[in-house]
This record gives structure tokens, C-alpha cells and sequence, in this order.
């Protein structure tokens, strides 16, 4: 398998930006403390009983579109995933354990 074939891998260039970015945080679990106006169909319940967005089988986050790998309710997307800054200390470590988990 070939570099261009494994999904999610780390870029040896350190930059993000939304062409670049891997949509690695769409995976975590996110918990809704505001009302940001996230379709019904994207809420789901916590074993704790707390709002969260609801993942797919697969871990990832229901909103986000496969083809693009970007959010499909981004103007509405929950005050977490509006305070994940792109390019943050915290996106590039979750795009380095994407790369450890996937590569």
C-alpha cells in the first residue's frame, strides 16, 4: 500500500487547512451544552443521560459528509466543535493519533 492509500494519514507538512484537514476530530465524542440549533436527527443520548452529536457504527460524527469530509450542519454545529480551532495544539494531536491509529 502506497502513501496516497492510507486514509487519514499525518501530512509531513505540519499546516492545516480545510483542504488538508482530515475531519480527525469528527470522531470524538461531543457533548451539546447549547442550544446551536443541531437538528434533531444529529442529537443523540449519553449513558449518563447528557445531549451529544450522534456517531455512526463506525465512530464517526452522523453531520459530517463522507465525500467532502466536511460538516453538513456546520452554521449550527455545537459550541465545541466552533471552539476546535483548525490548526490548534489540539488538532494536530488529534491528527497524530489519527495517523498512529490508521497508518
Amino acid at each position: 500500500m502506497n502513501d496516497s492509500t492510507i486514509p487519514h494519514q499525518q501530512l509531513e507538512d505540519t499546516s492545516v487547512s480545510c483542504a488538508t484537514c482530515a475531519a480527525c476530530c469528527c470522531r470524538l465524542e461531543v457533548l451539546l451544552f447549547s442550544d446551536t440549533g443541531v437538528p434533531q436527527r444529529y442529537i443523540d443520548t449519553d449513558s449518563w443521560g447528557g445531549e451529544v452529536m450522534l456517531r455512526l457504527e463506525d465512530g464517526w460524527c452522523a453531520a459530517l459528509d463522507r465525500d467532502s469530509m466536511r460538516c453538513t450542519i456546520y452554521e449550527n454545529r455545537p459550541l465545541i466543535c466552533r471552539e476546535f480551532e483548525l490548526g490548534s495544539e489540539d488538532c494536530h494531536e488529534e491528527r497524530k493519533g489519527s495517523a498512529t491509529a490508521y497508518g
